[in-house]
């Protein structure tokens, strides 16, 4: 019995053979294809064109939510207490950790499966050739060696060794992230090391065929594709904890392991001594235990992350994951994708030169928003005639459409034709009042589309012309007059720049020439200038980048253009002051440890390859560095995966982008990252404060119980009410964290170590001495009280509400790191409102008799709630007058802030 799909055949380097060398390996040929025999033949051994994906059942993404030391423990204590017969703390435990296995499930399954959204790129239908005969097959029955047509409008089904190839264009983005489509021939490449996006001999599984017509052979089906090697890298990419998870992760399985030693001492010591009878002794154990476990924490922590993701969205950042939020904080690299991330995706002229003049276009992308200056004002036209013509002639000379839907502008064909397209209504409201009589469409081989109108004002024909400046400088030699010496150094200066430069030219001609061919080109043609192309940085992204940079968080970026265009975008973004670029080629010519040595050398990545884009990842998380990917193709989908945090594009971005990301920017706007930063660092220290504000109130509970084990005392505290305090705690009064305002000076900050303890020796001190001021004024209550003939389950009640309230007065120090009675005191309303609403819900379990009986609880008067804010109010200046020294030795040491 067979695991899993077949491996199938793959051809490397079969872009370096000749036709024919390629045809007989892979025994086939043009004219009548495979036979139907072999090709069933070669699909019973190898299996069909179709990608495959582990889904992982919802069952065992639940289960995997009780992975965690602190569930352990509390099941346990479930299981003791159901064993003793005590059915309502059984059950109140038991809800806790099916709480927060619910949050935590949920967050799992929200993430979509991108591996099905994969597996729908392939092509559904394919046209072969077998036996002879043309004939159109279910795309999952193409083998290697069939030979396939395509057309303009197909989807190729399979990777393709192109063998005929008429004006054949090809849109790759999908796999390159480039914009244009490329231009494809059938002769072979002499390097076996050529980047995918200049293999202009083969067709990948995919993309779209956007002209022309070809045939080709395939070469590789299935997995052994290049989308297929996504799927498969997609995949393998195993999850990864963020950096707050595993701090959690370490704190969680610390404390457990402390509170559970602690226990057994305590059994241990109880059973010797003869305490308490044995069931009493247990109890006794499992209610320290119940205590001293911070059971809200997860709870807590998802309370204040799951407000973040709701801050995040209304400023169009979508986050899938909640501890993704938090990452965002962290982030040492961002590395991302530059087109339709960086830049707009849409091509747009920024310069035109005619014989007189230089003139720059400003406004970018496919929108009419913009003007044309000479001189930084607005160009006259009648001044310069030849630029008049060049804006009409680039307009005519034209293939593609620009149409604006729903206040959104997009082009039907070419981005540089629709870049010219643009460039003209910058101008003219109105279209040219010519007549089409013919044109001669792009063709890579001649590399120029020429049209021929008639125009209706003065009824002359013209020829209007746009292609490679080579060309056109060959036709307007041969007329004369014409310098192409003049041009090159501004051809050399554009090229620089990064800019594609386009060539436009005219030539008037006898209006009995109805028709235009090619030989009607070879000479006359005036030339009337060259513009500079390109696709442009988005403004936003700028400023954006210059606050990262403060913020010690470098960008990275990493794109398949040609290393000088990648260079020259990366200095107008203002990536670094001294940009360094590195290929993709070069890249796979290192190991993974040469890769791990040099990658924080180099901030632009050119030429790369999906397969890359995961080594650069995997390379800056080797090196210790939190990294964020950013991108909006398929071929980002794997680096998408293995970042610590993905980001897709979520106008631009594909589904297969989308759904490996962790968070979606829902306007593609790149800037967004600046406050997601900002907002994960907030999350962090709010996150902090929350913890250390937790332990020492449960420390304190699981300490009142374990002193009352030693001194042989009635236990104060049931496990029921143990659980109320942790847990309506976490529900209320850590929402107040939420709304904390971020540190001044949070975005000048480099970002925080990972790795490292969540707390410093300072916070396990103040978690230390607070936990035993609540500890002893509870103890003290509970002993005062039921000595002067209180009832037991009074002074038990005092002593629930003088841990509550010592909470309370805790929160107003720990909240800030400046003193609590301060300009801040008010900055965060929610504080007194969630406040307001603990005290409302202590009220109830203090009088409502239904609680009452649930908790053990009994009404208390009006002294004895004096004496639970006093005992609140000692907690708070203890740690206040702690935090007054701390300020002052920090002042006269020049320190950081006490939050650092």
């Amino acid at each position: 019995m067979e695991d899993g799909p077949k491996q199938q055949p793959r051809t490397d380097s079969v872009f370096t053979m000749p036709e024919e060398t390629v045809l007989r390996t892979l025994q086939t040929d043009t004219a009548d294809g495979l036979s139907q025999a072999e090709a069933d033949k070669r699909l019973a051994e190898n299996g069909p064109n179709a990608l495959t994906a582990h889904v992982t059942p919802k069952w065992v993404i639940f289960l995997r939510q009780f992975k965690n030391v602190i569930i352990y423990i509390l099941l346990l204590a479930a299981v003791l207490t159901l064993i003793m017969r005590h059915w309502s703390d059984a059950t109140v435990i038991l809800l806790v950790v099916i709480i927060n296995a619910f949050i935590g499930y949920y967050q799992e399954v929200s993430a979509a499966n991108a591996l099905d959204k994969i597996r729908n790129l392939l092509s559904k239908e394919a046209t072969v050739i077998r036996d002879g005969k043309r004939q159109d097959i279910d795309a999952e029955q193409l083998v290697v060696g069939d030979i396939v047509y395509l057309e303009a409008g197909d989807n190729v089904p399979a990777d393709l060794r192109i063998v005929d190839a008429d004006n054949l264009r090809i849109q790759e983005s999908m796999l390159t992230g480039e914009p244009d489509s490329v231009e494809k021939n059938f002769a072979p490449l002499a390097d076996a090391k050529t980047p995918l996006a200049e293999r202009q001999n083969m067709a990948y599984a995919s993309t779209a065929v956007t002209n022309g017509s070809g045939t080709a052979v395939v070469t590789a089906v299935a997995e052994a594709t290049e989308i297929g090697q996504i799927s498969k890298s997609v995949g393998s990419v195993k999850e990864v904890k963020t950096p707050l998870m595993r701090e959690l992760d370490g704190l969680g399985k610390w404390i457990s392991y402390v509170i559970v030693g602690i226990a057994v001492a305590l059994f241990i010591y109880g059973w010797i001594i003869h305490l308490y009878a044995l069931p009493t002794l247990a109890l006794a154990v499992v209610t320290m235990i119940v205590g001293s476990l911070p059971e809200g924490l997860p709870a807590s922590t998802a309370v204040i992350l799951s407000l973040g993701v709701g801050n995040l969205t209304k400023h169009q950042a979508i986050v899938k994951t909640l501890p993704a939020v938090e990452t965002l904080g962290a982030v040492d690299i961002i590395a991302t994708d530059k087109t339709g991330t960086l830049t707009k995706n849409e091509m747009t002229a920024q310069d035109v030169y005619t014989k007189t003049h230089h003139y720059t276009v400003t406004g970018t992308g496919y929108a009419p928003d913009g003007t044309i200056l000479l001189d930084g004002q607005p160009a006259d036209l009648s001044a310069d005639p030849d630029l008049t013509q060049l804006l009409i002639s680039g307009f005519e000379a034209n293939d593609t459409f620009l149409n604006e839907e729903n206040g959104q502008w997009t082009i039907n064909g070419e981005p540089t034709d629709g870049a010219f397209l643009t460039l003209y209504r910058k101008q003219f409201d109105q279209e040219p009042e010519n007549v089409e009589l013919d044109r001669i469409p792009f063709d890579s081989d001649y590399r120029y589309i020429a049209k021929l109108v008639v125009d209706k004002t003065s009824g002359q024909h013209v020829i209007m012309i746009k292609g490679s400046p080579d060309k056109l400088f060959s036709m307007a030699s041969s007329a004369g007059g014409f310098d192409a010496a003049e041009w090159q150094p501004i051809i050399d200066s554009l090229t620089q720049q990064g800019k594609r430069v386009v060539a436009v030219g005219v030539k008037p001609v006898s209006d009995q020439i109805t028709e235009v061919d090619h030989d009607a080109l070879t000479s006359g043609v005036t030339m009337l200038g060259v513009v500079g192309i390109i696709d442009p940085p988005r403004e936003e992204v700028i400023d954006a980048l210059k606050q990262m940079r403060r913020a010690g968080v470098k960008v990275k970026m990493i794109t398949g253009d040609h290393p000088v265009t990648a260079t020259a975008i990366g200095e107008k973004l203002g990536l670094s002051d001294n940009i360094k670029a590195i290929t993709g080629p070069e890249i796979d010519a290192l190991s993974f440890d040469e890769l791990k040595a040099v990658i924080t050398r180099y901030d632009v990545f050119a030429r790369a390859t999906p397969q890359n884009k995961l080594d650069i990842v995997r390379a800056y998380q080797a090196n210790g560095l939190v990294t964020a990917m950013t991108g909006d193709g398929v071929n980002d989908a794997p680096a998408l995966k293995q970042a610590d945090i993905g980001v897709a594009m979520g106008i631009k971005g594909t589904d297969v982008a989308k759904d490996s990301a962790d968070m979606v920017l829902a306007d593609d706007n790149f800037s967004t990252m600046d406050f997601a930063i900002r907002e994960g660092r907030r999350l962090y220290d709010n996150i902090k404060k929350s913890i250390l504000f937790l332990l020492p109130t449960s420390f304190a509970e699981g300490l009142i119980v374990a002193i009352s084990i030693m001194f042989q005392q009635a236990l104060p505290l049931v496990p029921t009410q143990l659980l109320w305090i942790n847990m309506v705690s976490a529900i209320t009064i850590q929402f107040a964290f939420i709304a904390e305002p971020a540190e001044p000076g949070i975005m000048d900050r480099p970002p925080r170590q990972t790795g490292r303890s969540l707390m410093n020796k300072h916070d396990v001190f103040q978690m230390t001495y607070v936990s035993i001021i609540i500890a002893v004024m509870g103890l003290v209550a509970f002993d005062v009280l039921t000595g002067q003939g209180v009832s037991e389950m009074v002074a038990s009640t005092v002593a629930v509400n003088i841990i509550v309230l010592g909470k309370v007065f805790y929160l107003f120090n720990i909240r800030t790191p400046l003193l609590a009675i301060s300009k801040t005191l008010f900055e965060n309303k929610l504080a007194f409102i969630v406040i307001g609403i603990l005290m409302v819900l202590q009220l109830g379990l203090t009088y409502l008799p239904f609680m009452q009986t649930i908790f053990k609880t009994a009404p208390m008067t009006w002294q004895q709630w004096a004496i639970s804010a006093a005992c609140g109010l000692v907690v708070l200046v203890v740690a206040e007058v702690d935090k007054m020294i701390r300020i002052q030795l920090n002042r006269r040491r020049g320190g950081k802030p006490l939050n650092n």
